[in-house]
């Protein structure tokens, strides 16, 4: 059994971390967790207030998720879904089906969010071919400034975060762009006209629209104005355009709906989900379609219009027996009925008295969804210059607090389990409150 010098050791020798600065980077090994705790390999606990990065839906080793995986082990731990089926990811498919809104009835599975957004992008694409009336031209797509769907080319391309992105750009497709529809910088009438102006323009040409609804996540968690998502639906469907959900934060209950689509009645012709889908258990992720949408893929084998995409692990059968548990958790603990709401308020309450704080610039919550945006100076409206890394030192100190928190530029998210109780919220609020007292001077 290695030590955890040995483990901190190869940590900085071998191991490449997602979206970190390696040169900088100070070893943090976790050993095991539970509820809403991490346990490092030095014993050290830290509650997990950004739920490992969104996805631990309902809290570290939920038995009975835990229960459903090792059931499934001892069946079928993993199968090809090309040609073939299984069990579990069936199953799952059925359920999520009957959730969707509206005839989102078809369920392609990937293992990730950005391959679920993938997928999506290409299935639009190829729909424009083959639908009952084929539009050739119709190849771009549009998509908004500040916006985050991944990390695969595609996703990449429609994704709008300089510090992510711009590096990349000669390697990716050119996509029509809108400013952020940030509801501090008009309402939806004013968002919506320079969308309208903007499919009235290029709608012969645009494959489809990609939006992350009611709030823009990695851009630090951006609230979008009411009836925004409503009037995108119908300019879309107005003008011919194929609208494209990315669920993959806002999906199951964090808004205090299944999905935050449901807020204002709106069923995409595709719904990309990831994340919470198997409550941060196993890798999964689904682009749920249309049955119009499925219908165009359809014909003999000589048509060529199968859609010719997929993923080795795509519908695995741990990841979906781990996924229909989740969906058992939420409807037998009531979590969207009850938990959702109930913790949505405490957060509120927890998370108030920064909102007259001299070095916070807004508070920013919908559901179990926050972001808490640092300045230099609240009353004149000053940001703080983005070298200065206001956001992580903040978080930084948190952590050295026994509170896990990971900033985006300098709006520090606080999106917990659902597993979190009143009093462990408190210890977050407190921890965050005296961490921004702490750095921001």
């Amino acid at each position: 059994m290695p030590t955890p010098a040995e483990l901190t050791d190869w940590d900085l020798r071998h191991f490449w971390h997602s979206f970190t600065q390696m040169s900088e980077y100070e070893p943090m090994v976790i050993e095991r967790a539970e509820g809403s705790w991490l346990v490092d390999v030095h014993g050290r606990r830290y509650l997990d207030g950004v739920s490992s990065l969104w996805c631990n839906l309902l809290g570290h080793r939920h038995p009975r998720i835990e229960a459903a995986i090792v059931e499934q082990l001892g069946k079928l731990p993993h199968a090809t879904t090309l040609g073939m089926s299984n069990v579990p990811a069936v199953e799952l498919s059925r359920r999520l089906a009957e959730l969707a809104p509206g005839e989102l009835n078809r369920v392609f599975y990937a293992s990730d969010g950005s391959c679920a957004v993938e997928a999506a992008l290409k299935i639009a694409f190829q729909y424009w071919l083959q639908c009952p009336t084929p539009r050739q031209g119709k190849t771009k797509y549009l998509a908004y400034d500040s916006a985050y769907h991944g990390d695969t080319l595609g996703s990449t391309a429609v994704g709008g975060i300089e510090r992510f992105h711009a590096l990349y750009k000669p390697l990716l497709f050119d996509v029509l762009r809108l400013p952020p529809p940030d509801a501090r910088l008009g309402d939806a009438s004013h968002h919506l006209a320079l969308l309208e102006r903007a499919l009235h323009r290029h709608h012969e040409e645009v494959a489809a629209l990609v939006i992350e609804p009611l709030l823009q996540g990695a851009a630090g968690m951006v609230l979008q104005p009411p009836g925004y998502l409503r009037g995108v639906r119908e300019l879309t469907r107005r003008y011919d355009v194929l609208l494209i959900a990315d669920e993959i934060v806002t999906g199951f209950c964090r808004t205090g709906r299944m999905f935050a689509c449901e807020h204002e009645g709106v069923t995409p012709d595709l719904l990309c989900l990831g994340k919470s889908i198997t409550s941060g258990t196993l890798p999964l992720a689904a682009t749920i379609a249309s049955d119009e949408i499925y219908a165009a893929f359809l014909g003999d084998y000589a048509s060529g219009c199968t859609f010719h995409h997929g993923h080795t692990y795509a519908g695995n059968p741990l990841a979906a027996a781990a996924a229909c548990a989740t969906l058992d958790v939420i409807a037998d603990e009531r979590v969207l009925e009850e938990t959702v709401p109930r913790l949505a308020e405490k957060m509120a309450r927890v998370l108030a008295p920064l909102r007259d704080h001299a070095h916070v610039a807004d508070v920013r919550q919908m559901g179990t969804i926050a972001g808490v945006e640092l300045c230099s100076d609240r009353d004149g409206g000053i940001a703080y210059p983005a070298n200065q890394r206001h956001g992580y030192r903040v978080a930084k100190q948190a952590t050295s607090q026994g509170v896990w928190l990971r900033p985006l530029g300098d709006v520090v998210v606080v999106m917990p389990p659902l597993s979190i109780n009143d009093a462990e919220l408190e210890l977050l609020g407190h921890v965050l409150r005296e961490s921004i007292d702490a750095i921001c001077q």
